[in-house]
């Protein structure tokens, strides 16, 4: 009896760090808080989830924000306490050998989109993943393709940012 009395102690007073040593297991839980962040409407833990450098790509092609900008896009749907709500039902996680990138695709059940995927990319920020990249889809079913596309036709003609351009190398 004593030694499971010493086991229970030394359970109890080990230190929990509430961070796990899967990087699976912690992009799992940063991507479900961030999904339940916007469920919540809880504006700056979601927008904390993002690099400063981040880019949000939505479904339609000019929906291609910076993290500032797609803040700026979001924000009234927050003010009003409903944003979205994504819950994802299988996702695929994936780690660079080094530790410092994750990249992961979801599958995801949402209210308003139906069937969704989102897909993107993780840095590592000390201890902590950030996204840098998020790509929302919505799977079109190959039955409906065609029509699809001859839908998309006939609308006026997406014009997605343009790319900047880099700066001319200095001359020395």
């Amino acid at each position: 009896m004593s030694t499971v009395s010493l086991l229970l102690f030394v359970l109890a007073a080990a230190p929990v760090t509430g961070a796990s040593s899967d990087p699976k297991a912690a992009i799992t839980t940063v991507l479900d808080d961030w999904h339940k962040a916007a469920a919540d409407a809880d504006e700056a833990r979601y927008f904390g989830y993002f690099t400063p450098d981040a880019v949000y790509m939505g479904t339609d092609a000019t929906e291609r924000w910076t993290r500032d900008e797609f803040r700026a896009w979001a924000k009234p749907y927050f003010s009003k306490g409903k944003a979205w709500s994504f819950k994802a039902v299988s996702r695929y996680i994936f780690v660079s050998k080094d530790g410092a990138v994750a990249w992961f695709d979801e599958a995801l059940d949402t209210p308003n989109l139906g069937p969704s995927r989102g897909s993107g990319v993780l840095v590592k920020d000390g201890a902590t993943w950030k996204i840098a990249q998020y790509n929302l889809s919505i799977p079109i079913p190959n039955d409906i393709m065609d029509e699809v596309v001859k839908r998309i036709q006939t609308q006026e003609p997406a014009k997605p940012a343009p790319a900047p351009v880099p700066p001319a190398p200095k001359k020395k």
